[in-house]
């Protein structure tokens, strides 16, 4: 690829930068109260200055100010907090102070872009100390865990404003699962379920639709967190993929009653290797792939009966809990191929509840249930950001949809 040319200006601008740099370590340009520190300080300064003088109408030192009403009326010194440290700037007053700043807004002592390191820290996981640490160690800004508490506490605004947002009528797809964290009540730490709802809407694209703070993971909760989905717009679920506890697929059809459930296959997989032993687990889950593995719903019919043929007198409980759950765990056999494995599995939300295992791991017991849902919010959002196409042959499986739910698929 062809270098672009550079232009005149940047070349004065390079000059400019070797003039300046010239005779300079990297030690003096990047240290504490170095040359970029000095050159944040110079600039907020003067835009703090051009903001006074747009406020007032007239430059420093005018013979327009005298006699005219308000004017400059000396400094104030004020420490922010910067990406490159803490220093300490001077701010113009006004003699009626009127003067509200923009870039450094009145009791304001953070410079925009500090907040964001504070929440990108913790969006991955760090804990206060390891952010306070971690901010010392890079910029040399002491910060104090209030301080960095009371940045973060500014993302339950965006939680509450996302958890309360508008919904789509229609999603083809919804997974609903659970992940437990630890959480201090009342002098003990105890476990927490933190539901999360995946969706798959009508452009095939992955959608959080939602995260809930719950005491444990239950149908009755879940009861309220679909009827909070209801309330929020959704009118209709084609598929809903989820794990298999007890009651859940009657709560989803108390709410959305045309739903069709599908079990999730992994879950049940894990569920059943409980009650075999180590050395035998390779060959029962090579059986089972037999079953959710087969072209059509008659042929897996068929692998269950040779499954339980070859295996039922040893291990009842796995072939009990196949042929109980089995209208809702062959629900994907009316699909093709194609997109079999996208309903069939929650894998989708088990990505996401990962990566939400990874940040919390560092979190110990959270203090509180907002905690959890700064730190869950922050670690959805920025794994969505890698979302960036629609599932693979979506096109043909929403047309496979469109007739199998016929009616119930926008047009």
């Amino acid at each position: 690829m062809a270098r672009r040319k550079k232009s005149d200006r940047d070349k004065e601008v390079d000059a400019a930068l070797d003039e300046l740099l010239k005779g300079h370590r990297p030690e003096d340009i990047f240290g504490e109260d170095g040359l970029a520190q000095q050159m944040t300080k110079r600039l907020v300064e003067r835009m703090l200055e051009g903001e006074m003088t747009d406020h007032l109408g007239y430059e420093k030192s005018s013979v327009e100010g005298r006699d005219g009403g308000n004017s400059r009326n000396g400094k104030t010194r004020k420490k922010v907090q910067t990406e490159k440290g803490e220093f300490e700037i001077v701010v113009p007053r006004d003699r009626d102070a009127s003067f509200d700043p923009k870039v450094v807004p009145k009791h304001r002592r953070r410079l925009p872009g500090f907040d964001d390191k504070v929440i990108a820290l913790y969006a991955r996981g760090l804990t206060t100390r390891e952010i306070q640490s971690s901010l010392q160690e890079i910029y040399g800004a002491d910060v104090s865990p209030s301080l960095i508490s009371a940045v973060t506490d500014s993302v339950l605004e965006d939680v509450k404003a996302w958890q309360s947002r508008p919904l789509d009528a229609v999603y083809p797809i919804v997974y609903l699962d659970a992940i437990h964290v630890k959480m201090r009540s009342s002098g003990h730490v105890q476990s927490t379920a933190v539901y999360v709802a995946l969706a798959i809407n009508l452009e095939g694209n992955k959608e959080l639709l939602g995260l809930w703070v719950g005491e444990n993971e239950g149908a009755k909760f879940w009861l309220s967190v679909l009827t909070e989905l209801q309330n929020r717009g959704v009118q209709d679920i084609l598929i809903a993929a989820v794990d298999g506890l007890k009651g859940f697929p009657e709560a989803i059809e108390t709410v959305f009653p045309r739903t069709e459930i599908q079990l999730c296959v992994v879950h049940m997989i894990r569920n059943s290797l409980r009650f075999v032993p180590w050395k035998e687990r390779k060959k029962i889950a090579a059986g089972l792939r037999t079953i959710y593995t087969a072209a059509t719903l008659e042929a897996a019919e068929q692998a269950l009966d040779a499954f339980e043929e070859a295996w039922g007198s040893e291990y009842p409980m796995v072939v009990r809990s196949w042929r109980a759950n089995w209208a809702n765990l062959s629900t994907f056999f009316d699909y093709p191929p194609e997109i079999r494995k996208v309903i069939y599995t929650t894998n989708a939300i088990e990505s996401i509840n990962a990566q939400l295992r990874k940040v919390v791991k560092k979190k110990g017991a959270f203090p509180t249930e907002d905690s959890v849902r700064k730190v869950m919010y922050l670690a959805m959002t920025r794994a969505a950001q890698r979302w960036s196409r629609p599932i693979k042959d979506w096109a043909k499986a929403l047309n496979h949809m469109a007739v199998v739910f016929e009616g119930r698929v926008p047009l």
